[in-house]
């Protein structure tokens, strides 16, 4: 990552407390990286919010440490970043490190949004993936960009106040994103760059924890960012369709998964005044959102119901 790193940006660790050693490495073997040495373990979202604090660099990369990433992969995003005046975001596209010319679960060749708060991508939906055969050769505006590789302005960051840490993982990059979105912001897929994503490093994706944690974060993305209009409909709608979800966990066999998106909702319920209270906060950029990205249909009818398991399949004029 240095190697193709250094010559354009500088290079900078943030360590969770970390007691593997790995810091006496990076000082003897690295001298060249900047470390910025936290007291003890945030996690994901408090790691950066509070290492982000020290930097003030105009742009920063959030980059996970099982990403392998290649030569030339930071100037295309800043020059697309750059060419459109309402972007302060965009992804690299993110392929297997293992299949190399599949995509990879977490981004993709960049993110979009359905009707009822579910996320996709280009390149994968759900657990169906594609193959990389230059069927997204242009950057396009996408609704989210991946926290695998996320390429920013640290204005932007600064603005919303970073990543939340009450989501403790999973989706807390697309709340970021949405955030942004409702401030009228773009985010961007930038296809001419390119990363490899070992994934699944924190949770396997057949986990049953990272489904509780996708299930109860899905809801808080929607009560804490869904435009003005009728939000607690929109809830409602999803609740039962996650209900829908654990049945077909049920019919599986997998139990621990249907247990997983109860728990979820009995969470959602205990932190819902939360939420609440962070959508007010926000309610002043609910007016008038960028909805470019959002998938005007049902991925979950038109996946599981008319069999459309590519973007290429989806009704193009729902975007």
């Amino acid at each position: 990552m240095v190697a193709h790193s250094e010559s354009i940006a500088d290079v900078i660790v943030i360590d969770n407390a970390s007691s593997d050693g790995s810091l006496n490495y990076l000082r003897q073997e690295m001298s060249s990286v900047i470390t910025i040495v936290l007291d003890k373990n945030y996690g994901f979202a408090g790691g950066y919010n509070l290492g982000l604090q020290k930097i003030y660099h105009e742009y920063v990369v959030l980059l996970n440490s099982d990403v392998e990433v290649t030569p030339h992969w930071l100037e295309p995003m800043l020059q697309y970043v750059e060419s459109v005046p309402s972007m302060v975001a965009c992804q690299p596209k993110i392929m297997d490190f293992k299949v190399r010319d599949q995509f990879e679960y977490a981004g993709a060749a960049g993110g979009f949004m359905d009707k009822d708060g579910y996320a996709f991508c280009a390149g994968r939906i759900f657990y169906q993936f594609e193959k990389d055969e230059n069927q997204f050769p242009k950057n396009e505006e996408v609704f989210w960009a991946s926290g695998a590789s996320l390429f920013i302005r640290k204005s932007a960051w600064d603005e919303v106040g970073g990543l939340d840490v009450d989501f403790f993982a999973h989706m807390e990059e697309i709340d970021l994103c949405w955030r942004l979105k409702n401030r009228g912001y773009s985010i961007g897929s930038c296809r001419a760059s390119i990363v490899y994503h070992v994934g699944g490093g924190t949770l396997d994706r057949l986990s049953p924890f990272k489904t509780y944690l996708n299930f109860r974060n899905n809801l808080y993305l929607l009560v804490k960012n869904y435009r003005s209009g009728n939000i607690l409909f929109k809830v409602i709608r999803r609740m039962l369709l996650d209900g829908i979800a654990g049945i077909r966990f049920v019919t599986e066999g997998k139990f621990s998964h249907c247990w997983a998106v109860i728990k979820a909702h009995f969470s959602f319920y205990r932190h819902l005044t939360l939420m609440i209270s962070k959508r007010k906060e926000e309610e002043s950029h609910l007016q008038n959102p960028n909805l470019n990205g959002l998938y005007r249909g049902s991925i979950i009818k038109h996946f599981f119901l008319h069999n459309k398991h590519f973007v290429r399949d989806l009704d193009q004029h729902l975007f």
